[in-house]
């Protein structure tokens, strides 16, 4: 059974930082592209960052770059974020996701992915 559990969220002042975690659990990790995508109630869930499993490159989203990084360990199965100068608008319920099939092309886009976590809520007071 496929598993991908987020922790890490939390609540932080405006300019703060919070590292997320997710960890995967019944699929073989290095084949799998991993991301973190957000959502806001009543918006669509956007895209933040991805890691490619060939290349190792990291795409972000214009209203994350130089502030989130992404990065994992291939022995532990985790993917973490990193996110520093949380602005109010980072709040949001924040996703992990794994896809075994994705180009690079595609890693920003949600129907690549084949599995998805439970969200870990990041909430950003001023």
């Amino acid at each position: 059974q496929v598993q991908l559990v987020e922790s890490g969220g939390g609540l932080v002042q405006a300019g703060g930082s919070l590292r997320l975690t997710c960890t995967a659990t019944g699929i073989s990790f290095i084949r799998y592209a991993m991301a973190w995508f957000r959502q806001v109630p009543g918006k669509e869930r956007e895209f933040v960052a991805a890691i490619s499993q060939r290349t190792g490159s990291t795409p972000y989203a214009d209203s994350v770059k130089g502030r989130f990084t992404i990065s994992k360990n291939n022995a532990k199965n985790t993917v973490f974020l990193q996110m520093n100068n949380l602005k109010p608008e980072d709040a949001a319920v924040y996703y992990c996701a794994a896809g075994e099939r994705i180009i690079m092309s595609q890693l920003s886009f949600q129907s690549g992915y084949d599995y998805w976590g439970q969200g870990t809520q990041v909430t950003v007071f001023s």
